[in-house]
Order: C-alpha cells, then sequence, then structure tokens
C-alpha cells in the first residue's frame, strides 16, 4: 500500500474572490474538486476540507482547513462551488 503525501492549501493573496492553491505546486484548486471530508468519504486524514490537486504532474491531496480560517465566510467558497 502506498502511503499519500498530504500538503496543506494556500491562499491566494489579494484574490477578489477566495482561491485555494495547492501546497506542493502553487496551482490553483479547482473549486469542484475540494471536498468536505466527512464520514466514510474521501481521505482518511484529520482534516474537515479537502482538495485534490488537478494539475497534470502533481495530483496532491491538500488540506484547506487552515486556508478556509483565512476567509471571512469560508461557506462563501462552496456557494461559488456549486
Amino acid at each position: 500500500m502506498t502511503q499519500h503525501q498530504h500538503y496543506t492549501a494556500l491562499l491566494a493573496e489579494g484574490s477578489a474572490v477566495p482561491t485555494l492553491l495547492c501546497g506542493h505546486c502553487h496551482s490553483i484548486l479547482s473549486r469542484a474538486r475540494i471536498f468536505r471530508n466527512e464520514g466514510n468519504q474521501h481521505q482518511d486524514i484529520k482534516c474537515r476540507t479537502i482538495g485534490l490537486c488537478s494539475a497534470d504532474d502533481c495530483g496532491a491531496v491538500n488540506c484547506c482547513d487552515q486556508a478556509l480560517a483565512r476567509v471571512d465566510n469560508p461557506e462563501r467558497l462552496f456557494g461559488i462551488a456549486s
């Protein structure tokens, strides 16, 4: 079994809309690939919200909790995503 590396997502500075960046390659994390990590879904890491990097050469799993804590209204991110 392969152990996957987890990274901490970053909040892009100066963005009009909250934008999260991959903690590994700094690509923008697509809102369509940011999920609440609840129940028996997704990843087995201690993180409430995860973002999967869609960059071709990356694919990292990012914990978005710290970045979302810096957003005035983190629910807004999920409103835009849906």
